[in-house]
Parts: C-alpha cells; sequence; structure tokens
C-alpha cells in the first residue's frame, strides 16, 4: 500500500540536491510516489529501485531502511557509499558520473518526437530490454515526461525524465534501436527533454556508467559537462 508523503518544506538544506538527487527527488517533486518516513524514502517497486536517504548519520537509518525496503529485499544508492553493518550485503558496484548542463547546451523541441505514456509501456519495455539503457519498471513512465520516435509504427528510440532534485531533471532512459544508431536520434531527444525541462523554469542533468565512454563523449558534445564522479550500489537488507 502506497501512502502519500508530503514534500519537505521545513527544513534547511544545506548541501548541494544533485549530490543526493534520489532523497531531494522523493521529498519534492516526488514526494506524491514516496514510501517511507522522514528519514529514508523509496519508490514503488514499479516505479523505480532508488532509495533516498536524508541522512547517514543518524544511527536510526538502518532500523529505518528495513521498516521502508523490507527483510531480504534490495535496494540502490548512488553518490553515498556508507559503511554498512553486519549481516548488510554489498550485490553489486559500478563507477559512474554525474553530468551537467552548460550554456554550450541549446535545447530545441524535435517534431518527430511523441509523447509516450501508459498505453506505451509495453514498446517502451520492450524498446529497454532490446537496447539496456538502464533500469526502466512498468511505471517508470509517471516520473516525469517520456518521448519517443516511431518508425513504420514501431518505437525505435526514447529518452525522458526521472529524478527531479530541486530546479535540477534528470535526462534518463535514452534508448536507439540498433539499426537506426548514428542518425543523431538519440542526441535529437535529449534536446527536446532539456528544451521541456528549461521551459518549466528547470535545468537537465544526467547520469551514466563511467565505461560509457562513447554516450558520455555524445552528452559532452550537445554541451553537458562533467560535474562529478560517483558510485552505484546495490545492497541487501538482511
Amino acid at each position: 500500500m502506497t501512502t502519500t508523503i508530503p514534500p519537505v518544506h521545513d527544513r534547511e538544506v544545506d548541501e548541494d540536491v544533485r549530490d543526493n538527487a534520489a532523497w531531494h527527488s522523493l521529498a519534492g517533486a516526488h514526494a506524491h510516489l514516496a514510501i517511507g518516513d522522514d528519514l529514508v524514502r523509496r519508490y514503488p517497486d514499479d516505479v523505480a529501485g532508488f532509495v533516498g536517504v536524508r541522512t547517514w548519520d543518524d544511527p536510526a537509518v538502518w532500523d529505518s531502511l528495513t521498516a521502508v525496503v523490507g527483510s531480504g529485499n534490495e535496494f540502490s544508492i548512488s553518490a553515498a557509499d556508507p559503511e554498512l553493518p553486519a549481516g548488510w550485503t554489498e550485490t553489486f558496484r559500478g563507477a559512474g558520473v554525474q553530468l551537467v548542463e552548460t550554456d554550450r547546451l541549446h535545447p530545441r523541441p524535435d517534431e518527430e518526437a511523441v509523447l509516450l505514456g501508459a498505453d506505451d509501456v509495453p514498446d517502451m519495455l520492450a524498446l529497454v530490454e532490446r537496447n539496456r539503457p538502464g533500469p526502466f519498471r512498468p511505471r517508470t513512465h509517471l516520473l516525469g515526461r517520456y518521448i519517443g520516435i516511431r518508425r513504420d509504427g514501431r518505437l525505435i528510440a526514447m529518452a525522458g525524465e526521472r529524478l527531479q532534485p530541486g530546479e535540477w531533471t534528470e535526462i534518463s532512459a535514452v534508448a536507439t534501436d540498433v539499426d537506426f544508431r548514428r542518425q543523431g536520434l538519440a542526441s535529437r531527444l535529449v534536446l527536446d527533454v532539456a528544451f521541456h525541462i528549461q521551459q518549466r523554469g528547470g535545468r537537465a542533468l544526467m547520469h551514466a556508467a563511467a565505461s560509457n565512454v562513447n554516450a558520455i563523449a555524445g552528452y559532452e558534445k550537445l554541451g553537458f559537462e562533467l560535474r562529478r564522479r560517483t558510485s552505484f550500489v546495490g545492497v541487501r537488507v538482511p
């Protein structure tokens, strides 16, 4: 059962929201989707696997994680790298990067892009399965605006919005079928998503695996720059 948790407005934020993007997204723009308490929040399982932690300095965080995530279940965190207590297991670890827009980014809408919604989920999941851009679940599209390009009725490329910490919105799920790559479709969709983010008064950021050097180079060419290196870590609750 999902319990709606109100946004956090009464606490001073003295950190950069981009350093704890999942928490600030779940405590802000995505509070209506959040499950948890004032220390730990997560998305519904069919939306995203991210867990946001307000602070790792509170000793109650591990009890809260157990209550919110559930014994034996797995969750993912980024940026933070806490020392796990006895019985908690790291299930995976990957190096990543966070990229942010610069003045060199010149977003623009794309005439061929179409909005994607609930009726398009089967096609979106199939495209993700074929191209593996990162985690995408049956209701991930609820996190923001998703767009795609269809050819002969088939969804061949897509991109959309995921975490929304403060004024920032993460561009994610950038995927293009192999037969349609090197045509600039991914770049066009990223620029369209960024355009609508800016139209709302926001700014765009992206995350990528550090090993995905070609994608990172492409995003830098569009006008993004490296802000920080981070880690993606999977943890299993005892």
